[in-house]
């Protein structure tokens, strides 16, 4: 596996991402492209069409051309790498992947993305069966929709496209207080202590925590101290408000929370100089708002739970100070595809 997976996965459901179109899906839908984890099998299960998988799957083409299907990504962003999975497809994956993107300001309709100009990301390369195919991405432009295309036609498991999200800076300015640390505007995990069962950035996604699976959790501490991770946060700015919620972390919630800021590399070490969310007692299974009177802009943050436990969802209200505003315009204005 490549260092990129290391980054966030921009075509992640979770963020909003979806298959919005697919020239064929007739043994097995192409929504199942972005199903969570690796792909499921049970061997002689078949339907009215043929064998059950778990992924996208088109019919034998018996006519010149090949097969694709179009993501959007719910984190537009820079692509740094793909991973085109072929699990538990042997003898009906495709010869050939390509990978094209696009980018709209506002949600394209089919035709528009139909006539649209594709950019190549990945020349027509080879694929494996039953495994994990990763490319690297060396364009530097942001990008909201993707071209997945198969060559002729076959199985394909699952897609990950993993990146650098870039946020829109002119729907921050619009919305005034947002959540700084959320992954689609930019906020990402600089460090944890312990992501044994789940990983901490799970917290930053968006949307409600569906299971103990789609949160943090970490194992049972039994020495000293505690539990805790630092986020860079996507908007450096002042703090107004935190969320913790440790929805379905019924017997294994923290029985304490603390939440600080300080620089990047004093977070990694300890708590930071400026108390954000002085430690609190939560309760499980339980959405938990705090309000946090903070003048001062900050660029990371920390929470650190006591001695040890989960949540599902963490998120940093406030308000975006100017220079980070007209950093992140730059930034997307600089990674603007010009036609």
């Amino acid at each position: 596996m490549k260092d990129f997976t290391k980054l966030t996965n921009l075509a992640n459901r979770r963020l909003g991402s979806g298959v919005v179109a697919a020239n064929d899906d007739f043994f097995a839908e192409k929504e199942n492209l972005l199903n969570h984890g690796r792909a499921n099998f049970a061997s002689h299960t078949f339907g009215h069409k043929g064998q059950l998988y778990d992924g996208w799957e088109t019919r034998r083409r018996r006519e010149a051309g090949n097969d694709w299907a179009i993501i959007r990504l719910g984190a537009p962003g820079i692509v740094k790498g793909v991973i085109i999975d072929t699990g538990n497809f042997t003898g009906n994956y495709p010869e050939h992947v390509s990978i094209e993107a696009t980018s709209f300001p506002h949600v394209p309709t089919l035709q528009e993305l139909s006539q649209a100009h594709w950019t190549t990301l990945l020349e027509k390369s080879s694929l494996k069966g039953d495994h994990e195919n990763s490319f690297d991405i060396t364009d530097q432009h942001r990008w909201t929709h993707i071209r997945l295309s198969i060559y002729p036609d076959g199985g394909v498991a699952r897609l990950r496209v993993h990146g650098i999200p870039i946020a829109d800076p002119t729907w921050i300015k619009a919305r005034g207080t947002i959540d700084l640390a959320a992954i689609e505007n930019g906020g990402d995990i600089l460090g944890s202590s312990d992501d044994f069962y789940s990983s901490s950035r799970n917290t930053l996604q968006s949307g409600n925590p569906l299971t103990q699976g789609d949160g943090w959790e970490n194992k049972r501490r039994r020495g000293g101290g505690n539990d805790w991770f630092a986020v860079k946060l996507g908007i450096s700015g002042s703090v107004s408000a935190i969320e913790i919620d440790t929805t379905h972390f019924k017997g294994n919630a923290p029985g304490q929370v603390m939440v600080s800021a300080d620089n990047a590399d004093a977070l990694l070490k300890g708590p930071g100089k400026i108390t954000l969310l002085s430690k609190i007692t939560v309760q499980p299974d339980t959405p938990h708002k705090f309000l946090s009177a903070n003048s001062e802009s900050v660029s990371a943050v920390r929470l650190d739970v006591f001695p040890d436990g989960g949540l599902g969802r963490f998120r940093v209200w406030g308000t975006p100070d100017a220079k980070s505003l007209e950093e992140i315009t730059k930034k997307f204005n600089d990674s603007l595809f010009k036609k």
